[in-house]
């Protein structure tokens, strides 16, 4: 997955990226090349009013002075035009690619053992996202008012006197020849940190989801540890990063200096000698500035064009993650069942069979508790049947016609997984997840199956807030409402995966006789409990492979 990609390769993503920000892009540049005029019509004006001052030309000193007060607030207005272009045109941008590239990312496989650690994927879509955009939509629109601005310059300065100009930009070659260098070792470097921050992210992340075992298990120093290792490897690389960019910094800089020395010699000498006035010296220098600074400029581009190809390659890596199935969901109706036809599955090549040549039929609108050891495939039978999945051989089939199940089947199923899957919102933001559209009265119903009683005890009811992952309710609570919330769904095969583990035995039966009364549903219970048992028609047993 790190493999250094051909930088073609990026320049061609970067490019299909920056056709939805043509807007942006456009106004910075225009904004830009308004700027360089102002720029280069600056330099006149400052010339033309030294040399009205000093009686080496003819005209009104109030006039030039006018002139330069213009192009002062002119320039004053594009950089707030600017400002105001950057921050609201460019969150719209960065909030339309972040949302394109999460969409992608659920479009993705689902990947058994995760490509990517969590923490990586939200540093990606926040920091390279970011990295990405502004590149596009910023840097690339300056990065060309800066070569107008070095061209303008440099003709400007060529009209006055070409030797002196050609002086001035004779390190840009230089700095061609060495940047092919630079890109390639900077590359490696850039990649490095951006991953230790990624890993630092990861460890953070994962210190705050598991806040709880973390100080039960008193396991906080161990923890910080791990942190401060993530902390002291995006130090090492940061440092071999610094170095390296103030060595190149130092080597560029120096020589800029000399050729600027070397214009500020010349242009005295001609003072001295008569052959240039104090305005034209004065031009000299600060169009020699105003060709140094762009070209200072475009060196600075160098590193900042590193860091979006290591972004874009960061971000195209969550797109090489295959897409699932694209297509519009094919809905069955009730009673719908499923079917496993000499299935084996490994999760990885050369792997141990969780399932080999495995065959089982659940029939529409039966109840089957599914049992087993641990390892035996239960949770890997769920990901099958949801076409999380595919089989390694044989095939899962669904609905009369048994066509082969895919995730645009998944429409046709309600599944409800192990632990506490609330989110944090009200306990009705939390039902809507299951049925967008559904009526005060639909929620109450469901909650009435799910055994949820205790809601409309609540001061706030159905308002209630819930912290992340329910906090503010018990276990047992938010498994019902877990529940409720994939009653709403309403389709024809629910998979309940320890769903009543948190319950006790009387709650738990109250809820299975509701969930029973549903005759049309195909019901599938992933459990440990004899209870859940006694309540299905069909016991599946899972044998574990060797």
């Amino acid at each position: 997955m790190k493999t250094e990609r051909p930088v073609w390769d990026i320049v061609k993503w970067l490019w299909g990226r920056a056709q939805g920000n043509r807007l942006q892009t456009s106004v910075n540049a225009l904004l830009g090349v308004a700027q360089v005029a102002m720029s280069l019509l600056s330099v006149y004006a400052v010339k033309r009013a030294i040399d009205i001052a000093s009686h080496a030309r003819e005209g009104s000193l109030y006039a030039a002075v006018l002139l330069m007060g213009g192009i002062v607030l002119a320039d004053f207005a594009l950089g707030i035009a600017g400002t105001w272009v950057r921050n609201i045109l460019g969150v719209r941008a960065q909030n339309r690619m972040q949302r394109q590239m999460l969409e992608r990312v659920l479009r993705s496989e689902w990947q058994g053992k995760g490509a990517h650690h969590s923490g990586d994927v939200l540093n990606r879509l926040e920091g390279d996202v970011t990295a990405v955009v502004v590149f596009l939509t910023e840097t690339i629109p300056g990065a060309l008012a800066t070569l107008l601005l070095f061209a303008g310059a440099f003709c400007y300065l060529f009209s006055m006197d070409s030797k002196l100009a050609l002086v001035t930009v004779i390190i840009v070659p230089v700095c061609v020849i060495l940047s092919r260098v630079y890109v390639r070792k900077m590359r490696r470097l850039n990649r490095d940190v951006r991953d230790s921050d990624s890993g630092i992210q990861s460890v953070m992340q994962e210190i705050v989801q598991n806040m709880l075992v973390i100080k039960t298990l008193e396991s906080s120093g161990l923890m910080l540890g791990r942190l401060s290792e993530a902390h002291a490897g995006l130090r090492r690389n940061v440092v071999r990063r610094t170095w390296f960019s103030v060595l190149s910094n130092l080597t560029v800089n120096l020589g800029f200096a000399v050729s600027y020395l070397v214009a500020f010699g010349w242009s005295a000498l001609r003072l001295s000698t008569g052959t240039l006035t104090f305005g034209g010296m004065t031009a000299f220098l600060q169009l020699v500035n105003k060709i140094q600074s762009p070209a200072r400029n475009l060196a600075r581009l160098i590193p900042q064009t590193v860091g979006v190809l290591t972004a874009a390659e960061r971000l195209m890596e969550l797109e090489a993650v295959p897409e699932e199935t694209a297509g519009k969901p094919e809905v069955l109706h009730a009673p719908c069942g499923v079917e496993f036809e000499g299935v084996t599955f490994r999760y990885e090549p050369g792997g141990r069979d969780v399932f080999k040549n495995f065959s089982h039929t659940f029939r529409p609108g039966t109840s089957t508790a599914v049992i087993g050891e641990t390892g035996a495939g239960k949770t890997t039978l769920v990901r099958l049947m949801l076409a999380l999945l595919r089989p390694t051989e044989g095939r899962v089939a669904i609905g009369e016609t048994r066509q082969e199940l895919t995730n645009l089947h998944r429409c046709n199923f309600v599944y409800v997984p192990q632990g506490n899957t609330l989110m944090s919102g009200t306990v009705r933001e939390n039902l809507l997840l299951g049925k967008p559209d559904a009526t005060d009265e639909e929620l109450r119903e469901a909650l009435r199956k799910s055994c949820c009683e205790f809601v409309f005890e609540m001061a706030d009811g159905m308002g209630t807030l819930c912290s992340e992952h329910g906090g503010g309710l018990s276990e047992g609570q938010a498994q019902r409402i877990a529940i409720a919330r994939a009653l709403l769904r309403d389709r024809p095969i629910m998979l309940f995966d320890e769903a009543t583990s948190a319950l006790d035995p009387d709650t738990e039966c109250r809820l299975l006789e509701n969930i029973r009364l549903m005759s049309d549903k195909t019901l599938i219970f992933i459990t440990h409990r004899m209870a859940v048992c006694d309540y299905c028609d069909d016991v599946l047993k899972l044998e574990k492979h060797i």
